[in-house]
């Protein structure tokens, strides 16, 4: 029986300890991206699609990178509370940035593509989303470290080009810094994590395109 090394700090875990029920919820997130959605026509909705394909882009690419580093034995028949800490952890911040991805990406094409000037609606969107997030245990540390992040990048944003300048890429780089894998393997892995997250994003940018009606 091959042993993948995988943890969180100084714990180095096997693949018995992802559990089932955490494979379903990523078998979940899969099947929750071909439910048939309406248009996109005001900033409500557009707050909706956003949080909701951010969870997705990170809950699919995370667990799918520990599906397959884990092989094909994923079914597993216990539960480890030290692991389970480390994937929270990881979903979390992955998910964190993917939301400020997610966030400029729609207000550069909504700027670029209907001249949409109200540019300023993104950072309420966002902080919309994080205080949503509360009632789901997201992490008030996690929240905090985003909300400056945001910030951050905000200063520096060019809203007609971003979402044709890479603008993924962090949410990308998030995953392969914070799943919860060997270094070693994570080495050898680093293009195929940050291809994965970006052909999921590219799922994302073409339904986005066939729904919005701003």
């Amino acid at each position: 029986m091959s042993k993948i090394g995988v943890f969180m700090g100084k714990y180095k875990l096997t693949w018995r300890d992802l559990t089932l029920h955490d494979f379903k919820t990523y078998l979940f997130a899969m099947f929750k991206a071909f439910i048939p959605k309406g248009k996109i026509s005001n900033l409500d909705e557009l707050e909706t699609f956003i949080q909701t394909k951010s969870a997705w882009v990170s809950q699919v690419t995370l667990y799918g990178y520990l599906k397959t580093r884990m092989g094909t034995r994923y079914v597993l028949h216990f539960e480890n509370d030290i692991f389970m800490d480390s994937v929270n952890l990881a979903k979390w911040n992955i998910y964190s940035v993917a939301l400020q991805d997610l966030t400029f990406f729609t207000f550069s094409k909504l700027k670029a593509n209907f001249n949409f000037q109200d540019t300023e609606k993104a950072k309420e969107i966002f902080l919309k989303i994080l205080d949503d997030e509360t009632s789901n245990k997201m992490p008030t540390e996690i929240i905090e470290n985003a909300k400056k992040s945001f910030d951050e990048r905000l200063q520096n944003i060019n809203w007609d080009n971003y979402h044709d300048d890479l603008p993924f890429n962090t949410s990308a780089l998030s995953l392969y810094k914070w799943a919860p894998i060997a270094e070693d393997l994570k080495i050898l892995d680093r293009k195929i994590v940050l291809n994965s997250v970006i052909l999921k994003w590219d799922v994302v940018k073409k339904e986005f395109k066939e729904r919005i009606k701003f």
